[in-house]
């Protein structure tokens, strides 16, 4: 797996699914100011992440973190790391 991992971003989210062959859905909430109202937002993205192997030892609910690496399919563009 190591081979295809870049030095790009790295992410940390709650899983949500673990229901599909290989891949896990990843919520990453992060917080922005507003640019007018100077107010703090929350904003939330799922980000579909691979995982070769099944090899995720988390369950739903569990945190984890994810790297983008090249595109495994239409919408795969992170990977989850084991640390």
């Amino acid at each position: 797996m190591a081979k295809h991992l870049s030095q790009g971003k790295k992410l940390t989210g709650k899983i949500v699914s673990d229901k599909m062959d290989k891949t896990v859905v990843v919520l990453v909430s992060r917080y922005v100011k507003h640019q007018k109202y100077q107010k703090y937002m929350k904003l939330s993205k799922k980000h579909k992440a691979h995982d070769p192997k099944n090899l995720m030892k988390g369950k739903v609910g569990e945190t984890v973190t994810i790297v983008e690496c090249r595109p495994v399919s239409k919408d795969k563009h992170f990977a989850v790391i084991y640390e």
